[in-house]
């Protein structure tokens, strides 16, 4: 077996082997966290010491890169809890399907993909109840895409596209097959949400860079056509929620509904697009684990609206969780903002209407995540609360996100785009007409 097939077969397996190594330390929970953990940076290392062997997809592999950083901030984020064991354990298990679904392209990678996709809707149906009743449109959204995955195998082109771009809309939420991924951000137990915000969309962005560029025209029109409604229902959900979770999980869906329209534009998914993707994920992730910090202090069922002061009794919380607010805002210079600017300076804008429709999408972000961060950051300090500003293990966790937010947004567009100008120059090469007006 050559070095190419055995790579994909190396980064899965190690973080599936670190979650049955984990379940020898069940009895501790602080050991079975600290061990998740080192299986987490294990597989961060396995990545960039084999990365050199795997063929390069279009929007680069950036993605295969964080997907362990974010696996690792979201179990370092979660107290040392007996009730956060299991998440542990099977954010290391979708670890490992998620990236040999990444590598992989070929039938071990879809086979991973379908393997995590049953496994979300097991997890989902297990941690199910009747006072939330929406949970079951999030299963049957995993089961439909479960079954556009089968039948992408199954059948041949344009069929097998079309069914393979559903699954995609599933992982990457786009209207009317988001239920999935909001109840996945709302409905996990432990720190599991957190990582599955940057899991699934990756994927779906790696599918749809293969499935777009040959679906049939009729079906990226109605993608796009999706794509522009998803963005202004994500919005709108957004500014109507109570719930933290929920708004979180409608104003990434929002962003993620623009990255759509950008890639059905361009039929392709760029690193641009791979960047904005990450960075979206990555600060939904951190406030994600900014808000478990609050239901860690005062309970799972806390109103959001009767927690207030913590910016001046909680100092290190309030300035991380400001950060995460302008980075989610799509504010410079953090990596939203940077992947927003990049595909609108470079992908064509097929209408004014829809480019009005996803800046309005943008611009409403700034109104309802800064509405959260001042709600819990600022107002009276209620003398029946106690504060407690963040664990070690919180800070860092959060820390890193908001440095890698930054480093997405700072570091030049080259490092995350590298084939583009191999493209650009492969296009001058291949033309007779450009290539002679080139010499002359």
């Amino acid at each position: 077996m050559t070095h190419t097939a055995l790579a994909p077969w190396l980064l899965a397996g190690l973080p599936l082997l670190g979650a049955l190594a984990c379940l020898a330390f069940w009895s501790n929970p602080a050991r079975v966290q600290w061990s998740a953990l080192v299986w987490a940076v294990l597989s961060l290392g396995s990545v960039a010491s084999v990365s050199g062997w795997l063929a390069t997809p279009p929007e680069g592999l950036l993605p295969l890169y964080l997907l362990p950083l974010a696996a690792a901030v979201s179990i370092l984020g979660q107290p040392a809890h007996k009730d956060q064991r299991a998440p542990w354990i099977m954010t290391l298990v979708c670890l490992g399907l998620g990236i040999g679904a990444f590598a992989d392209g070929e039938m071990p990678g879809r086979a991973c993909l379908a393997a995590l996709l049953a496994l979300l809707l097991a997890l989902l149906f297990r941690h199910h109840t009747a006072l939330w009743p929406i949970s079951w449109w999030g299963i049957g959204s995993f089961g439909g895409g479960l079954a556009c995955l089968g039948l992408s195998f199954l059948t041949g082109p344009p069929l097998a596209s079309t069914a393979f771009l559903l699954t995609c809309a599933v992982l990457l939420p786009l209207v009317p097959l988001h239920n999935g991924y909001v109840t996945a951000l709302t409905r996990l137990p432990g720190g599991l949400p957190s990582f599955i915000a940057v899991l699934l969309p990756v994927l779906g962005l790696h599918g749809l860079a293969t499935a777009i560029p040959t679906a049939p025209d009729t079906v990226v029109c109605t993608a796009s056509l999706l794509a522009l409604a998803g963005a202004f229902y994500g919005a709108v959900r957004a500014l109507v929620q109570s719930r933290v979770r929920l708004l979180l999980a409608y104003g990434s869906l929002s962003f993620f509904s623009t990255l759509w329209w950008f890639a059905a534009a361009a039929r392709t998914a760029t690193p641009r697009a791979a960047t904005l993707a990450i960075a979206v994920g990555l600060a939904t992730s951190g406030l994600l684990i900014a808000w478990q910090v609050v239901r860690t202090r005062y309970g799972d069922d806390v109103d959001p609206q009767a927690i207030s002061g913590l910016a001046s009794t909680m100092p290190r919380y309030a300035v991380l969780l400001s950060l995460l607010a302008l980075a989610a805002m799509g504010l410079p210079p953090f990596g939203v903002f940077a992947g927003f600017m990049g595909l609108l300076l470079t992908a064509p804008i097929p209408s004014a209407a829809g480019l009005l429709i996803v800046l309005l999408a943008w611009l409403a972000a700034s109104w309802y995540i800064m509405q959260l961060a001042q709600r819990l950051l600022f107002g009276m300090r209620r003398p029946d609360l106690r504060y407690t500003d963040l664990l070690v293990t919180e800070l860092v966790s959060l820390a890193l996100l908001v440095l890698t937010l930054l480093a997405l947004g700072l570091a030049p567009t080259s490092l995350f785009a590298p084939d583009q100008a191999a493209h650009v120059a492969g296009v001058v090469t291949d033309s007779p007409a450009r290539s002679g007006a080139w010499n002359r």
